[in-house]
């Protein structure tokens, strides 16, 4: 509980999807439990499957394993709170139970967005030095890069959390959101809000902006070197090894650009739409990253492949 010369706040009030009628309660919160058992199983998977197939044991990986770890925190951060919400009408979260979800959901997203960075300076070496990728790009390299990508936004969060804990709350207690994060607080703030918006921005474009912009540059860099490849085959298989990659990124970064792009020329979502589009960004990489793991990275399928049809073959022997 904080106490300001304005009022004193004890706990919060999550509205969820704003003017959902209850009888949608009932599937909204099932639709919810299934994805999160989808984020949980998926990527649970990438990881148990990765770690014991010792022919995965290779960089681009151990990136996919930490995108998973993170996508499975950052569910578990967010969802079992917002299904709780339909299930059993539990709306409310106390002052420093709220600040510390917003903390891991910031921290969360600037960990992936890093992450995501490492993961194009992998295709960046593989692509344009192929040569010299076994070399320079090992996994202890990029255990240790993807190890400062968690570590680097730890202070960071903690002072927008700070910042927004010393706002003196006057207009209201309620949350216009699934859970907790830092625009939905401040907005709440009645002193102070434009410095703690200003450093909130500031602190997004630091672990948003620049991961992106390293990676638009070094695809760009890709494209160009592969389009001067003279083997179709090269190229193809250039593109091929890209592919996960680039769909990774586009559906992480693409909607958030699109919102950020909206509220900068002035077009301004109702809150009902806004809460919807940002849980759609938010949790849909975590459910279709693993099927793009398994499916479109050829390691993967080749050894689900292999795996599959030795147990197969197995079934049928012992039945003949």
């Amino acid at each position: 509980m904080l106490y300001t010369n304005v009022t004193t706040i004890k706990d919060f009030f999550i509205t969820g999807f704003p003017g959902l009628m209850p009888k949608y309660y009932g599937p909204v919160s099932a639709t919810l439990f299934l994805v999160y058992l989808a984020i949980a199983a998926g990527n649970i998977f990438v990881l148990v499957f990765v770690r014991y197939e010792r022919s995965l044991h290779k960089p681009s990986y151990v990136i996919f394993c930490h995108l998973a770890l993170s996508d499975i925190m950052f569910g578990t951060v967010t969802l079992p709170k917002t299904i709780s919400l339909y299930w059993f009408n539990d709306r409310i979260v106390s002052f420093y139970s709220c600040f510390a979800q917003m903390y891991f959901v910031h921290f969360l997203g600037a960990t992936h967005s890093f992450i995501l960075m490492v993961m194009a300076l992998d295709r960046f070496i593989a692509i344009c030095s192929p040569l010299r990728y076994n070399s320079l790009f090992t996994n202890t390299t990029v255990s240790a890069l993807c190890g400062i990508s968690w570590f680097m936004p730890i202070s960071m969060m903690f002072g927008v959390v700070f910042d927004a804990m010393s706002l003196p709350f006057c207009n209201s207690n309620i949350i216009v959101h699934c859970y907790c994060d830092h625009l939905s607080i401040i907005n709440l703030g009645c002193e102070n809000v434009q410095s703690s918006t200003v450093l909130g921005l500031c602190l997004s474009m630091f672990s948003l902006l620049l991961p992106l912009g390293f990676i638009v540059l070094s695809y760009f860099i890709i494209i160009a070197s592969v389009l001067k490849k003279s083997s179709s085959k090269g190229r193809t298989r250039a593109w091929s090894t890209c592919t996960p990659q680039l769909i990774i990124t586009c559906l992480y970064y693409l909607p958030r650009c699109f919102v950020y792009l909206a509220n900068f020329v002035g077009y301004t979502f109702s809150a009902s739409v806004r809460v919807v589009v940002v849980m759609l960004y938010s949790l849909l990489p975590a459910v279709v990253n693993p099927i793009i793991y398994c499916f479109k990275t050829k390691d993967i399928k080749d050894s689900l492949k292999m795996k599959f049809f030795t147990k197969r073959t197995n079934i049928t022997t012992k039945a003949g």
